[in-house]
């Protein structure tokens, strides 16, 4: 196995964002995991991938600590490290009032956004730290509700701030075993998930506005930066959004 040999891994691979950073890290030099629940999904990734790239496909419930600890053992076994995770798994709840939401739709949110974040983090620690050379570069998928929150998103909005003080705190634990923790925060990128805002979505004051989309690649590209630093250097936040997007100011 050649000893420069780079990896990455990231999960929520299968589509949308996730896609365009495996992609762009492939395209990058990394041998890149794909984590997802669905396999026939992580490997149209794969098979979308550069010629020559080394990519591995492993469906993963991030939520499942026996999943994920599965997931890490298939990524070391077949490339012998890790250089970079991309924790970026997501999901959300209905557009529903608060007070409708079920504690099943909010605990589902919760245990893919938050727990599957933390899961994931701790077994690239793990690794990190007992692989050599030692250490290796972590970046979460925050989004712009890590900030703000859109109507009726309580699950999801809760559970990406709190990915802030994952972030924060990986980054503090992470510093004696030369390991960086970064946040991308992503606004409207040109996904399936976002689609709906080509066509009007809720405002804070109730109305109903198309809002400006990116092209995901954009996205992708910003993942294979940040992880194309050495880890003394590190980007801890970085927000990229479709320039006209409803964020800055009063809407």
């Amino acid at each position: 196995m050649p000893t420069d040999l780079k990896v990455a891994l990231v999960t929520g691979a299968g589509s949308g964002i996730g896609r365009s950073a495996a992609l762009a890290l492939a395209q990058s030099g990394y041998a890149v995991t794909l984590a997802g629940r669905r396999q026939d999904a992580l490997e149209a990734t794969a098979a979308a991938a550069p010629s020559g790239a080394r990519m591995l496909a492993v469906p993963t419930d991030v939520g499942d600590p026996a999943s994920v600890a599965a997931l890490f053992a298939a990524c070391e076994n077949e490339f012998g490290r890790l250089d970079v995770l991309f924790n970026n798994a997501g999901t959300g709840a209905p557009a529903i009032p608060l007070e409708e939401l079920t504690f099943e739709q909010w605990q589902a949110v919760v245990d893919v956004n938050l727990t599957g974040a933390f899961l994931c983090t701790q077994a690239a620690f793990k690794l990190m730290q007992r692989q050599t050379p030692k250490g290796g570069r972590i970046i979460n998928n925050g989004s712009i509700s890590a900030y703000a929150p859109r109507p009726n998103s309580a699950p999801y909005t809760a559970t990406k701030h709190a990915i802030s003080g994952l972030t924060k705190s990986t980054a503090l634990d992470g510093r004696q075993h030369d390991i960086a923790c970064s946040q991308i925060d992503i606004g409207n990128a040109h996904t399936e998930m976002a689609a709906r805002m080509a066509s009007g979505v809720p405002q804070a004051d109730g109305s109903i506005k198309v809002e400006p989309l990116m092209d995901v690649d954009h996205v992708g590209r910003a993942v294979a930066h940040i992880a194309s630093l050495p880890l003394d250097a590190n980007i801890l936040f970085m927000t990229i959004m479709a320039t006209k997007m409803p964020y800055v100011g009063r809407g």
